[in-house]
């Protein structure tokens, strides 16, 4: 193997590295690399004929929402809370009720929103509650689930069916 033409530098620079391949006998030098670039000719704006051929059509059906839908468990119910001084909040407008001290609330997006952030907006919701009565899991609902029809009473829920292939009640 061919040494460098001149002594390695104590320290390695970046100039050093391509001096050392500079000299080395390879097949493809820099000056066949840049005679072949020269011989190229530019390449003329493009023109009709070479223009990249139009997309497929696109199937509707394919196209993914923005939105996964969320699957809320069929024993929460829907109401409206608002959110006071925490944990406490008024349940469905009469109701006084309490968060329960590992409570999870979730935005629109499905990722946790903390408690302080809420304080004082009333917000529609589907909540589960804990062996205690305590909310425990509470998920900002999006206009899309809003749309849905969903039991706001265990006494609801008890006479409606829950489709679970089409993921909805029906009274």
């Amino acid at each position: 193997m061919p040494r460098c033409p001149q002594s390695a530098p104590a320290l390695p620079r970046a100039g050093s590295v391509l001096i050392c391949l500079a000299s080395l006998a390879l097949p493809f030098s820099s000056a066949t690399v840049m005679a072949q670039s020269a011989a190229i000719p530019a390449s003329a704006p493009s023109s009709a004929a070479s223009a990249p051929p139009p997309p497929p059509p696109v199937d509707p059906n394919l196209i993914v929402p923005m939105q996964l839908t969320r699957v809320l468990p069929t024993t929460s119910l829907r109401g409206e809370i608002l959110f006071s001084q925490p944990p406490e909040v008024v349940l469905n407008g009469k109701n006084a009720a309490r968060l329960a001290p590992g409570a999870r609330i979730r935005g629109e997006n499905n990722m946790l929103v903390m408690w302080g952030m809420l304080i004082g907006k009333k917000i529609k919701v589907n909540y589960t509650t804990d062996n205690y009565g305590l909310l425990m899991d509470v998920w900002i609902l999006r206009p899309d689930e809003l749309a849905q029809l969903w039991p706001s009473t265990a006494a609801e829920a008890s006479k409606w069916t829950y489709d679970p292939i089409k993921k909805t009640w029906s009274k």
